[in-house]
């Protein structure tokens, strides 16, 4: 594999997403939900069609959660190279808490969390593509959803990350999240990790304070 260039963080750019990146978005989903997305979407997939394919028009869609007018866009020299998928979470509603019950245990956890956070701005996923990692593109875009936030009028951000992904954690705490819960998963083959999903929950400054360090 050819090594993707060194770059400084200052030579990325964040924007919002368009219809066109609906299938990087789909392949950045799945990296960020370490297989269950592509499991969802098998299970949604019409004759002759593959997972991603469903995910591609799920991300085409301009309503729901994992549609591109809720996503940021990482380019370098106009190539995607990251995401982060974020929204306002509402308030989970009687029926909604009620349903708890009959949601698959697989998604389960993950839904729970969710409703432990109301009215925060809720990180879905966040993804950089092999070869362009460890070059600060996450710290960069997730201070990208934080303004993002602001701008929406929300006091708090969550995100959920794999008890088992110590360095997606990190990232977090890095930036000021604290971990507030936790759920224990159903270990399923469609996915590595058998411990817990955990919600990390950060109060929103009314400026943004950049938790990275300045390159040497």
């Amino acid at each position: 594999m050819v090594a993707a260039p060194a770059i400084e963080v200052q030579e990325a750019a964040i924007r919002p997403a368009l219809s066109s990146d609906a299938e990087a978005m789909a392949r950045l989903i799945e990296i960020a939900g370490a297989g269950i997305p592509s499991y969802l979407w098998s299970t949604m997939a019409e004759p002759g069609e593959t997972p991603l394919d469903v995910g591609i028009k799920r991300a085409l869609r301009q309503s729901g959660s994992f549609s591109y007018t809720n996503g940021l866009m990482a380019t370098v020299n106009g190539k995607v190279v990251g995401m982060v998928l974020a929204y306002p979470l509402n308030a989970p509603t009687p029926s909604d808490l009620a349903a708890l019950g009959d949601i698959p245990l697989l998604f389960r956890p993950f839904i729970e969390l969710e409703y432990e956070a109301p009215g925060s701005f809720y990180i879905n996923a966040l993804a950089v593509f092999l070869g362009w990692r460890d070059r600060g593109l996450g710290s960069l875009l997730l201070e990208a959803a934080e303004d993002r936030a602001r701008q929406l009028g929300c006091r708090t951000i969550s995100v959920q990350a794999f008890s088992q992904n110590p360095g997606a954690v990190r990232l977090y705490q890095r930036h000021g999240f604290k971990l507030v819960d936790e759920r224990p998963l159903f270990p399923h083959p469609c996915y590595p990790y058998d411990e817990s999903t955990v919600l990390l929950v950060r109060d929103l400054p009314e400026q943004r304070v950049s938790a990275r360090s300045p390159r040497p």
